[in-house]
Order: structure tokens, then sequence, then C-alpha cells
């Protein structure tokens, strides 16, 4: 949806001598993504930012969004194309909300009834009666209440692109988890293509899909959150996400992608067999599945010594269980709630998907791997002989 190709700007400084504000910066956003321009500030994240609505133009290289140069688009196009959002919000004072979240819509010609029929769908989006404030002005609303106007102005149009530069950096830290929260429903929602400008990287974690690292003008990594904290691609980028890369990632890590497929049991399998098995394995468990792949309980190694008889006769259920969806904090906070090593992991039908323990947690932390898209894993072998 949005890529820019060796993108440039180069000012002049007063002695004369010019500066690269921004370096040959070139990558692409998939349509209905979110990209995070992270950086300190002077990086040329703000700067790389505004020109791709072309507030600023640049010095050489090319934007494009949906494979249209923005270089041949008027101003009425742009503002079709593309939403803005600042950290200062810029509310104009002396209309009412209704009137200023369909502002773009009525330069574009919308009708009385299609601008206030999209202002009150807005506002339910981020939980603001429309009939308490649509009609009130700006200095009548709070801080918060007034940077969620000013996101979804910028929503008004339905601009297939939206632009955000520290949208939420003004904004007290209850507020802006808050409203964090809402524009992340919101997206999932409308599945917008955004790039936000912030200097938070636990903002950029939360938000982005993909993340990317500025430095001096030019761009240092472009990764999904988890392989920027897995593997930052040198000094400057480790030491910017932070010592705690590791913990940050429990956040983005899921269980599906850190769960190991172990042998398994069915129902009619043998004790004799499934002790065997976890005699050679040199486990204390083993997980016992029915016909359609849905876990049961799983058997134990000391109830199938010497005992005759099917595992389905000794089977000990659950006491709790992950989805692969979960996050690893989630994970582990069960882990701990249920004094357990480990847990199996399911699908959204409740098929089994493998198990997940504290070291396969550990060693796909340490391991410098990072998630891929989770789904169901590969039938391993089951044990039924």
């Amino acid at each position: 949806m949005i890529e820019l190709d060796k993108l440039t700007k180069t000012f002049a400084q007063k002695s004369g001598q010019p500066v690269k504000a921004v370096d040959s910066v070139s990558l692409s956003v998939p349509e209905g993504e979110i990209c995070v321009f992270l950086g300190p500030s002077g990086c040329g994240k703000t700067t790389t930012l505004k020109m791709i609505n072309r507030l600023i133009e640049p010095t050489s290289g090319r934007v494009l969004i949906n494979g249209e140069d923005t270089t041949g688009l008027n101003e009425v196009d742009l503002r079709r194309h593309i939403g803005y959002v600042i950290q200062q919000i810029g509310l104009f004072p002396n209309m009412t909300i209704e009137e200023n979240i369909t502002v773009v819509p009525r330069l574009l010609g919308w009708d009385k009834k299609r601008c206030a029929e999209r202002a009150t769908e807005l506002m339910s989006m981020v939980a603001l009666d429309p009939k308490l404030y649509l009609k009130r002005y700006p200095r009548e609303l709070s801080g918060g209440q007034q940077q969620r106007i000013g996101v979804i102005r910028a929503l008004a149009a339905d601009p297939p692109v939206l632009l955000m530069d520290e949208p939420f950096g003004a904004v007290d830290p209850i507020n802006r988890e808050t409203i964090q929260n809402e524009f992340f429903q919101m997206q999932r929602q409308l599945k917008k293509t955004v790039i936000m400008v912030s200097h938070d990287i636990d903002e950029a974690i939360k938000l982005g899909d993909r993340i990317a690292v500025f430095r001096r003008g030019q761009l240092v990594q472009y990764d999904h959150p988890d392989t920027l904290l897995a593997r930052p691609r040198d000094e400057f980028v480790a030491q910017f996400v932070g010592q705690d890369s590791t913990l940050k990632r429990l956040l983005l890590v899921k269980a599906g992608d850190a769960a190991t497929q172990p042998e398994t049991a069915r129902v009619e399998t043998p004790l004799t067999h499934a002790f065997s098995v976890m005699d050679e394995a040199d486990t204390r468990y083993l997980t016992v599945l029915d016909d359609a792949r849905h876990a049961l309980g799983y058997v134990t190694r000391r109830a199938a010594r010497g005992a005759d008889g099917v595992c389905g006769e000794r089977v000990t259920p659950f006491a709790a269980s992950v989805s692969a969806e979960d996050n690893l904090r989630v994970v582990l906070s069960k882990m701990y709630q249920f004094s357990a090593s480990w847990m199996p992991v399911l699908d959204a039908d409740g098929g089994y998907v493998g198990e997940i323990t504290q070291d396969s947690i550990a060693e796909y932390l340490s391991s410098g791997r990072s998630r891929q898209q989770t789904g169901q894993a590969p039938a391993k072998a089951v044990a039924t002989a």
C-alpha cells in the first residue's frame, strides 16, 4: 500500500552546508498493517512521515500509495487518500466537535446527512456518546477526549492511509493506554494502512506490525517487533529496545510458536506401550488424544508402570490449558497460578497443537528465533501399538 523509494531530504544549514535529514530511505508497508517509525529525536522519522503527505517536499526519491506516485496527486486527492493525526491535536476552537470531525468530508462535498452519520459512527468507536459531545466545543472536552477526536477526524473521509505523528505523546499515561487500546480495536475493524511516529519502544511493540528504526536520517532496521527484539541489527538498536528485550517478547510470542510436539497416546493405547514410550523419552507423562485429536488429559508414568489395560482408563484431566494464540506472559501467569511446569496448547477448535513447558519457553527466547504466523502444528506420530 505504501512504498518509499530512496526517499531523501536535504536541508541547507545557516552556514550554507547541506545536511541530510533523511538519507535514501526505502521500505514498503503492506495494506492493513501498522508500521511504527521509531528512533531518538532528530533521527528523521517525522521528516520522513511529512514527506509521505507532501507537507515536506522530498529532495529526491518517491512515495507511492497503492502504486501511484504522490507527486501526481493534488491537495484534494492527497486528503482523500491520507488521514493525518498530530500530537498537538489542532482542533478548531470555534467549531463544534461534529464540525471538527467532518472538516475533510465537507471539503470533499459530502452532504449534511452523510457527514452527521459518519461523525456519529466514529464517536461510538471511541466510546464517546454522540448525543452528549457532538454539539460541544473543544474547550469543553478533556485532553484525552480531544485526542480521541483528533484520531477519528483523520478517519472521517475513510482514507486508506493514516499517518500519525506521536498521536498519544501529550496524553497522561492512563488515558494514553486507554486511547491506544481503542485505536487498536478500531484498526482491527477498519484495517487502515498506518504509519505512526513514536519514540516509545513499548508503544511501538504494542501497536506495530512492523517497526522501522531510524538513526541520523538512515533506516537502521525494519522488522517485525519480535524479530527486532530477538535479533537487533547492531548495538544502537539493541540499546534502543532496552536490556529487558526478552521480557518484552513475552507479550509478542504466542504459545503456538514456542510449543513442542512430543509423542502422544490414544485412548486405546495399551498402558504397557505408553510406559515404554515415556521410559525411552524419559518423560513423566503422555498426553492422551481422541480420534479428533482433542486432548482428553494425560497418563502418568507411575500410573502406566506394570499396569494392564489402556490409557483411556487412567486419564488424569488437565488442570488448565492454553490457547495457541495466548502470549507467553499469559502462559507463564497460568503456569504459576496452577503450579504447573507444562500445559497443553489447543487451537481455536480445541484441537491439540502441542505442549508448552517452562523449558521450551526459555529455549525459544534464548534461541534468537522470532515468531511466525501460528497455525496448527503438523501431526506427530501417535503411540497406538
